[in-house]
């Protein structure tokens, strides 16, 4: 995926360093995020919940592989349990963020590895670029606060 931003590279990692700013964005509309521990340095962790319309929560946490603010970050996404430990069992998926900035716009380009490419196409089908695509959509009111 990749997202255009009227705002300098340091504003546009902002997104990222900023636990309440990420809280902002990261879940789709109606699926808040609330981060509980954010360390995005090499070995660190982010660990966050996203609450449903029904008051229902999803788990979810990254280990962060390489940070080179404001330039990029890698980090492994997972499935949590409620206490925020990494799910036995469901597959990961490797994200990399790059962020470049020409003339005041930063290009935010995201790629996503995944396990296999059975998990892949049940990312796809359980609507998750669709999803993603809505939550990066929120970033822009973000940047403007």
């Amino acid at each position: 995926m990749v997202a255009e931003f009227d705002a300098p590279i340091e504003r546009v990692w902002q997104l990222w360093a900023d636990p309440r700013q990420l809280e902002r964005w990261w879940g789709p509309p109606s699926y808040p995020a609330t981060v509980e521990r954010h360390e995005l340095a090499p070995g660190g962790e982010v660990t966050y919940f996203m609450t449903g319309p029904d008051g229902g929560r999803s788990h979810g946490w990254w280990r962060i592989t390489s940070a080179d603010p404001p330039r990029s970050l890698q980090f492994v996404d997972g499935f949590a349990d409620h206490h925020g430990a990494p799910q036995e069992g469901r597959p990961t998926t490797a994200i990399r963020v790059e962020l470049t900035e020409h003339e005041g716009v930063t290009q935010m380009e995201m790629r996503s590895t995944f396990a296999s490419l059975e998990h892949m196409e049940q990312v796809v089908e359980l609507g998750a670029v669709e999803v993603f695509q809505l939550a990066v959509g929120q970033a822009d009111a973000v940047l403007a606060g």
